[in-house]
C-alpha cells in the first residue's frame, strides 16, 4: 500500500528493453550493409572492415552487458526516487502551508467587519430562526428528503407502463429498431445482511437493438402526451479487426464530451417539434426561439429521427475507424504509395493504391512514363449512400418484404390517414474496386477480376480496412500474373512456350501470395512477384548460393521493369541468356579455363556462328591460343564450336577473323564409342556456304522439343568438350603438316590404334571418340632410308590433349618381322619385351611396334622421320647382321647388341663394332659414328687337378684394342654410299679383309714399344730414342701407311681386290709411271725416296716369310715395286720386309 502512495518518477531512465531493441537493430542495420558493401570490396579491404565492426560491435555488447548487470537494481532504485520524490513533494506542501499563512495573516489585517444587521438579530432573539433567508439558500443548506425503495420502483413501473402504451399505440417505430425490451434493472453495489446497503436503479427506460449498428436507450420526460423523449445512453455495435494498436481509441460507449454531443443532438432531433419548457428565470427581455411547426397531415416520429441519426452516427463512426486504419497504413510505410481522401462531407472515403512516385522537378515541365503507365494502380472507394427502393416497391428505404408489409401495417394502425413527419433513410455502406486501366503495361480482364473478389463489404464485426485492401490488391496482383504468363508464352519467340516454363504459383494459407516462376535454364528460376504494398515487380533468383552475389543485376532489371514493363519478354530473354552465361563462365573458371564473353570479332564474322545465335562464350585452348571452344547460345539448346582465329595486326583494334570452323555433337563425343568416322565433327576452311550435312544437323536441333536439362552443362560434359577440342586441334597441326608435305592420311577407328602399354599412363577416357589419323608408310616414308622396313599402314595418335601437361604426338609403325633386343642394355631397359631406348622411343618386341613420342605437335612429322631414319636404319643393320653368318658363311659374324639406337656386332673373333644414327634430316642425308672395341675373352675355371696356372686377374690383364679404331673416319663413309644393306656388306667384309693388316701394324708398334720401354729400364746409355723408329698411320679407306723415322722412307700397304693387299715403296704409286730424268731432282725433294735395295729386300722378305719345304697355300707374288700377297701370308711377309727395311734405313743413317 505504501509503494502505491508513492508518486512514480521516470525522470532521465530509459526502458532496459528499448535499448536492447535498439542495438540490436543498429547491429542487424550494420549487418545488412556490410553484406552489401563487402562484396566489392578487396580481400584485404574486406578483412580490415570486418575486424572494425567486430570490435565496435564488441564494446557496445560489453557496455549492453554492464547496464544489463546495473538493471537487476532497477527496482530498488526506482522505490529510492519515488521515496525521494515524495519526502520532496511534503518539503514542498510545508513550504506551502507557511507561505498561505503568512499570506493570511498580512491580508487579515485589511480586513473591516460590516455593519450590525439589526432586524435579524432581533429575529433571532424572538423567534430563535432567521426569517428573511432567501428560500434557495434553504434548498441549498437543507438536503430534500431522498425517496424511498418502493416509492422510487413504483414511479418506475409508472414510466414504463407510460413508454409501453406510447410504443404499442402512437409512437412510429421503425422497422429496423423493432427489436427493443423495457424494464427495471437494479445493480446491487453493497449487501449487508437482510438489508440493501446501496443499489444502482437503471429501469424506466426502453432499450432498441439495431443488429450491426447500435444499441440505445430512451426515456420519457413525462407521462403527459406532449412530453417527449430523452436520450440515455448508446452503444455502437462493432468490432476493429486488424492490427489492435487502435482499439483504445474507438470505445463502443461513448464517455466524455463525445457522449454529452450525441446526447445533445439527439434530444434536439426527438424534441425537433416540441415547443420549449416553461422557466421561471426566463427574463423578459429575451426573445424566445421559436420550434418548428409540424407540416399539415404530419405526425411527429421522433423515434424515426433518433434512427436516421445514431445510423449515420454508428456509419460515420465505422468509416472514421476505417480512415484511421488507412492512415495508420501510411505511417507504417504506405505513406509515398497510398492516397486516403475523405469526401463528400467525410461521407466517403477514397483509396488510390499503387501511387507512382513522381520524377517532376520544380521549374520543369512534368516528365512523361515513355510507355503512358497510369498514376496509381486502382482506387477502393467506400461511401455511405441511401438504399432506396423501387417505385414498384412503393419507394422508401430498401427493405425486404416482410419489413415492408410490417412498416406498412405500423403506419396504418398508428398514423391512419396521416404521414408521418420523417422518413427512414436506408443507408448503408457502399465499397467499389476500380483497377487502373494499363497498371504494369497491363489491360487485365476486368469482369473475371471482379468476380473474384466478389461483393466487398464492410462487416461492422471485423472493421480491418488493410484485410480488405490487400484482398483487392492480391486479386489484382493474380490478375496482372496471369496477363505476364501469356504474354510470356504467346511471345514472339518459343522460349517460354513449353509446358511448365511458366508457372503461377499461389501460396499462403489462404493462397492468396501470386508469384510468377519462369525456368531459364538448369536449375535456375526467376520468381516475378508484385509488391503489395508499392506495386512494384520484384525480380529474383532462386538458384545455386552463387545467386547471392547477382542482387546488383537483378536491381537493375527490376528498376527497368518497372519502368517499361511491356518489356518483360525482351528482360527475361536476356535475363535468361546472362544466366547461362553466367553459369557456364562459373564452370569453365572452376575448371581452371581462360574464359572470355566477347572476342573483337565484326559483325559479319558473328553472323559466321549462325543466325539463331543469342549468345557465345569463348574458351581459349591453353596450348593452342589461337583456338577458342566456342558456346553457341541458342534459343533452345547449346551449339558447340571449334574455331581457330587470326589476329588483323594492320587492323586499329586488332580485329580477328575465324579461319575454320567446325561444329561439334557432343552427345556423340560423350555417349558413342564406336565414332569411327570424321564426318560427325567437320573442321576445315569456312566457306560462305554451310554444308548440306550441317544444315540438316541444324534443322534437326531446331524441331527438338524444349527440354528442361537442354542448357543443364555439367563439368564434366564441358571438361570432356575442352579435351576434345584440343585432340582435334592436335589432330589438325599433324593433318596440316601432312598437308604441306603432300601426303594423304584417313581417319580410322581409335580402339584399334592404341599406343602400347608402355604409354597407357597418359591415356584419355575419351581417346576412343576421337578418330585416328593412319597414313601409308609407301607415302610418308617416301625418300627415306629402310622404308621397306615398314609395314604399309602406319598410325598417328596425338596424347596429353586432356590434360595441362604438354601435347604429344606419338607414331605407331609395325615392322615388317620381328627383331628381338639383344644385349645387356636392351635387358636393362626391357620391361615385359617392351623396352625404351630413348625417352622419344618404345619398342614392343613381341608385336614388333616402334612408338615413336614428339614432344612437339608442330613437328611431329619431322621428328617422327628423323627418329625413324636413326632407327630404321639400325633395324635393317641388325637384320643385315643377323643374316651375314647363313649368306656369306661368316660365322664368326655374330649380333652382340641391338637396342633401336645402336648395332654392335663381331666381325671377326672377338673384333666388334657400334654403329649408330646422328642428323639424318640433314641435307647431306646424315652419318654414322662407328666406336671399334674387343669383346672381353672368356675364360674356362680350371679343373682342381690341373697344373695349368690360374687366370690372370682382370686388372692386370693388357689392354686389348681393335687398330681399326684409327680408321673409323673413313669406314663410316661406306655407310653413306648406296643401299644401306650394301653398304653394310661392304663394310664387314672390307674390315675382315683389311683385319690381318690392321693387326700386324697393331702388333709391330707394340712390339717396338715394348723394347723401348726396356731399353729404358735397363741399357739407358745404349738407347738413344725414347720412341720407335717408325710410326703407322691410315692414309685413306684400305691404305696404310709405314713412316719411318728420317721421314723421308716408308711403306704403304694397299687393299685390292680379292682380299689381296699390296705392300709397296711409298715412294712409288700404281697409278703412276717411272718419272723422267727431267723430274727425279724435283721428286728425290719433294717426295719420299726409294728405299735401297727395295727389291732385294722383298725377296729376302718373301723367302723368309715362306720357308722351304712348306707348301704355298697363299700366293704371294713379287713386283717391281713391292709385293702383293693374299691371305694369312700379308703379316708374316709384312713383319719380314718392315724388319729387313728398318734395319737397312737404321744403318743408313748412322752412317
Amino acid at each position: 500500500m505504501f509503494d502505491m502512495e508513492l508518486p512514480v518518477v521516470t525522470n532521465g531512465q530509459v526502458p532496459l528493453g528499448e535499448l536492447l531493441s535498439r542495438v540490436a537493430q543498429g547491429t542487424y542495420a550494420e549487418l545488412v550493409e556490410l553484406a552489401e558493401t563487402l562484396p566489392n570490396m578487396s580481400d584485404a579491404a574486406r578483412k580490415r572492415t570486418l575486424a572494425d565492426w567486430v570490435v565496435k560491435t564488441k564494446k557496445q555488447i560489453v557496455k549492453l552487458y554492464a547496464v544489463m548487470k546495473w538493471a537487476r537494481d532497477a527496482d530498488t532504485v526506482q522505490t529510492c526516487m519515488n521515496i525521494t520524490a515524495f519526502l520532496m513533494n511534503q518539503n514542498q506542501q510545508f513550504l506551502d502551508v507557511i507561505d498561505r499563512l503568512t499570506y493570511a495573516k498580512e491580508s487579515l489585517d485589511l480586513a473591516r467587519l460590516r455593519n450590525h444587521d439589526l432586524l435579524t438579530s432581533l429575529d433571532v432573539l424572538t423567534s430563535g430562526t432567521y426569517q428573511r433567508l432567501p428560500s434557495v439558500i434553504k434548498k441549498s443548506f437543507i438536503p430534500t428528503p431522498p425517496l424511498t425503495d418502493a416509492e422510487v420502483i413504483k414511479t418506475l413501473a409508472a414510466v414504463e407502463d407510460t413508454i409501453r402504451y406510447r410504443l404499442r399505440m402512437t409512437e412510429i417505430i421503425p422497422v429496423e429498431m423493432s427489436q427493443y425490451r423495457i424494464g427495471t434493472v437494479v445493480v446491487l453495489l453493497a449487501y449487508e445482511g437482510d438489508s440493501i446497503l446501496d443499489c444502482h436503479l437503471a429501469g424506466g427506460r426502453v432499450h432498441f437493438y439495431v443488429p450491426k449498428l447500435f444499441e440505445t436507450s430512451i426515456c420519457l420526460r413525462g407521462a403527459e402526451k406532449d412530453d417527449g423523449w430523452f436520450f440515455v445512453s448508446v452503444k455502437f455495435l462493432f468490432r476493429v479487426g486488424g492490427d489492435a494498436t487502435g482499439n483504445r481509441e474507438f470505445p463502443q460507449e461513448p464517455t466524455g464530451s463525445l457522449k454529452r454531443h450525441i446526447t445533445d443532438e439527439a434530444d434536439a432531433r426527438m424534441a425537433y417539434y416540441l415547443a420549449f419548457p416553461e422557466t421561471e428565470d426566463t427574463h423578459a427581455n429575451i426573445e424566445k426561439a421559436e420550434r418548428p411547426q409540424l407540416p399539415e397531415g404530419a405526425i411527429d416520429a421522433p423515434l424515426v429521427r433518433l434512427y436516421n441519426f445514431l445510423q449515420m452516427m454508428s456509419l460515420s463512426y465505422q468509416l472514421e475507424i476505417l480512415w484511421y486504419q488507412a492512415q495508420r497504413m501510411r505511417s507504417l510505410g504506405w505513406a509515398d504509395y497510398l492516397k486516403v481522401e475523405m469526401l463528400n462531407n467525410r461521407k466517403t472515403l477514397f483509396v488510390s493504391y499503387w501511387l507512382r512516385p513522381s520524377q517532376n522537378i520544380p521549374g520543369r515541365p512534368p516528365v512523361r512514363s515513355r510507355v503512358g503507365l497510369p498514376p496509381h494502380g486502382g482506387t477502393l472507394t467506400i461511401s455511405i449512400v441511401e438504399s432506396r427502393a423501387t417505385q414498384q416497391a412503393g419507394g422508401g428505404p430498401a427493405r425486404t418484404p416482410v419489413a415492408r408489409m410490417l412498416a406498412d401495417l405500423q403506419m396504418a394502425a398508428k398514423c391512419g390517414e396521416l404521414r408521418p413527419s420523417d422518413e427512414v433513410e436506408g443507408l448503408r455502406f457502399d465499397a467499389v474496386w476500380e483497377p487502373t486501366r494499363g497498371t504494369l503495361g497491363v489491360i487485365i480482364n476486368q469482369e473475371e477480376a471482379m468476380a473474384t473478389v466478389g461483393h466487398l463489404e464492410v462487416d461492422p464485426e471485423n472493421l480491418d480496412f488493410e484485410g480488405m485492401l490487400v484482398r483487392v490488391i492480391h486479386v489484382h496482383t493474380r490478375s496482372i500474373l496471369l496477363n505476364f504468363q501469356s504474354q510470356l508464352q504467346n511471345g514472339p519467340t518459343r522460349v517460354f512456350s513449353a509446358g511448365g516454363k511458366v508457372t503461377l504459383d499461389s501460396r499462403g494459407a489462404a493462397c492468396d501470395h501470386h508469384q510468377l516462376r519462369v525456368h531459364l535454364c538448369a536449375d535456375e528460376v526467376a520468381v516475378i512477384s508484385i509488391d503489395t504494398r508499392t506495386g512494384r515487380m520484384n525480380l529474383r533468383d532462386t538458384g545455386d548460393l552463387a545467386a547471392a552475389g547477382r542482387w546488383p543485376r537483378f536491381a537493375t532489371i527490376t528498376n527497368g521493369l518497372n519502368e517499361s514493363p511491356n518489356k518483360l519478354f525482351d528482360t527475361l530473354s536476356r535475363l535468361r541468356l546472362l544466366t547461362i552465361t553466367d553459369s557456364v563462365e562459373q564452370k569453365a573458371k572452376y575448371l581452371g579455363f581462360q574464359v572470355f564473353r566477347h572476342r573483337n570479332f565484326s559483325h559479319e564474322e558473328l553472323c559466321k556462328l549462325g543466325p539463331s545465335a543469342r549468345g557465345t562464350i569463348y574458351i581459349q585452348l591453353a596450348r593452342f591460343p589461337t583456338h577458342y571452344l566456342v558456346l553457341v547460345i541458342t534459343e533452345e539448346d547449346f551449339r558447340y564450336a571449334l574455331i581457330s582465329v587470326k589476329v588483323l595486326t594492320d587492323s586499329m583494334f586488332s580485329n580477328m577473323i575465324m579461319e575454320d570452323i567446325g561444329w561439334l555433337d557432343v552427345r556423340r563425343i560423350r555417349d558413342d564409342q564406336g565414332m569411327g568416322t570424321p564426318g560427325e565433327v567437320v573442321i576445315g576452311p569456312l566457306n560462305s556456304q554451310v554444308s548440306q550435312r550441317r544444315k540438316q544437323h541444324v534443322d534437326a536441333s531446331t524441331r527438338d522439343v524444349l527440354r528442361e536439362d537442354s542448357f543443364k552443362l555439367d563439368t564434366q560434359t564441358l571438361r570432356e568438350l575442352y579435351a576434345y577440342c584440343c585432340a582435334r586441334v592436335a589432330y589438325m597441326r599433324v593433318e596440316l603438316q601432312l598437308k604441306r608435305r603432300g601426303i594423304p592420311y584417313i581417319h580410322v577407328n581409335p580402339s584399334s590404334s592404341l599406343p602400347p602399354s608402355e604409354l597407357s599412363h597418359i591415356q584419355s577416357s575419351l581417346a576412343r571418340s576421337v578418330p585416328a589419323l593412319c597414313v601409308q608408310s609407301s607415302d610418308i616414308l617416301s625418300g627415306a632410308p629402310a622404308a621397306e622396313a615398314a609395314m604399309p599402314n602406319i598410325r598417328v595418335i596425338p596424347l596429353n590433349w586432356w590434360s595441362d601437361k604438354k601435347a604429344q604426338v606419338v607414331t605407331c609403325v609395325k615392322l615388317k618381322y620381328v627383331q628381338q633386343p639383344v644385349g645387356k642394355r636392351a635387358a636393362a631397359r626391357a620391361t615385359n619385351n617392351i623396352i625404351r631406348p630413348s625417352k622419344r622411343i618404345v619398342y614392343d618386341a613381341t608385336e614388333a611396334v616402334v612408338s615413336f613420342l614428339s614432344e612437339n605437335v608442330d613437328a611431329c612429322v619431322d621428328e617422327f622421320l628423323e627418329e625413324w631414319a636413326r632407327v630404321s636404319k639400325m633395324v635393317v643393320i641388325a637384320r643385315e647382321v643377323a643374316r651375314m653368318g647363313k649368306e656369306r658363311k661368316w660365322q664368326d659374324v655374330r649380333l652382340l647388341s641391338f637396342d633401336l639406337q645402336t648395332v654392335e656386332f663381331a666381325y671377326a673373333a672377338d673384333y666388334t663394332v657400334s654403329i649408330s644414327c646422328t642428323d639424318q634430316l640433314s641435307p647431306t642425308g646424315g652419318s654414322f659414328e662407328l666406336r671399334f672395341s674387343r669383346s672381353a675373352p672368356t675364360f674356362r675355371p680350371t679343373q682342381p687337378a690341373s697344373l695349368a696356372p690360374p687366370p690372370m686377374p682382370v686388372s692386370l690383364r693388357p689392354r686389348r684394342t681393335n687398330p681399326h679404331e684409327e680408321a673409323e673416319p673413313y669406314l663410316r663413309q661406306i655407310l653413306r654410299h648406296g643401299p644401306l644393306a650394301t653398304s653394310l656388306y661392304r663394310l664387314v667384309g672390307l674390315l675382315r679383309d683389311t683385319l690381318p693388316v690392321v693387326v700386324e701394324l697393331d702388333h709391330m708398334i707394340t712390339v717396338a714399344r715394348e723394347k723401348a720401354g726396356w731399353s729404358r729400364s735397363n741399357t739407358i746409355a745404349k738407347c738413344s730414342v725414347d720412341e720407335p723408329w717408325f710410326d703407322t698411320f691410315v692414309k685413306g679407306l684400305g691404305w696404310w701407311r709405314v713412316l719411318y723415322g728420317d721421314l723421308r722412307h716408308a711403306l704403304d700397304l694397299r687393299l685390292m681386290a680379292d682380299k689381296r693387299v699390296a705392300i709397296l715403296d711409298a715412294s712409288r704409286s700404281l697409278f703412276q709411271r717411272s718419272p723422267g730424268p727431267q723430274t727425279e731432282g724435283v721428286a728425290e725433294s719433294l717426295a719420299f725416296q726409294p728405299i735401297p735395295d727395295f727389291r732385294d729386300l722383298v725377296t729376302e722378305a718373301v723367302r723368309a716369310a715362306r720357308p722351304p719345304g712348306i707348301a704355298n697355300k697363299e700366293r704371294v707374288a713379287v713386283i717391281d715395286i713391292g709385293v702383293v700377297c693374299e691371305g694369312e701370308s700379308v703379316g708374316a711377309v709384312l713383319r719380314a720386309l718392315h724388319e729387313r727395311v728398318l734395319k737397312k734405313l737404321r744403318a743408313q743413317a748412322i752412317r
